[in-house]
């Protein structure tokens, strides 16, 4: 499976974006789908992750509340909505793919083997 993400942009705190994370193959129940994001000068850190089968959803505390992860599957793509944005979450987003990803590193980058090319954020104050 090949990913790309797209979708990112310059927003104003409190502003909105929606990235989208497109497969290039059919993606089977089996994946969990991830949203990560790496500031500069700081690791790379989990924002989100969706059970492509079922639907389940996870976040971040720092996003909760704030930002959406869904799927569309008669697209293969993965969306991340973000509301309410703030400086603080400039970073480059990537998506990220795996199957059999356990419940417990699920927010592990190390857990998926399929990454999409990074988008930006960047919101200014």
């Amino acid at each position: 499976v090949q990913l790309q993400a797209f979708g990112g942009g310059l927003v104003q705190t409190g502003g909105s974006l929606r990235l989208s994370c497109a497969a290039s193959g059919r993606m089977s129940s089996a994946y969990t789908m991830g949203w990560f994001r790496q500031a500069p000068g700081k690791e790379r850190e989990f924002v989100a992750a969706l059970r492509y089968g079922a639907g389940t959803t996870y976040y971040a505390d720092s996003v909760k509340g704030r930002f959406t992860i869904s799927r569309d599957k008669s697209k293969n793509t993965v969306f991340l909505q973000m509301n309410s944005l703030k400086p603080e979450d400039t970073a480059v987003y990537y998506c990220a793919g795996g199957t059999t990803i356990i419940l417990s590193q699920i927010r592990s980058h190390s857990s998926y083997p399929y990454w999409g090319q990074g988008t930006l954020v960047t919101v200014s104050s």
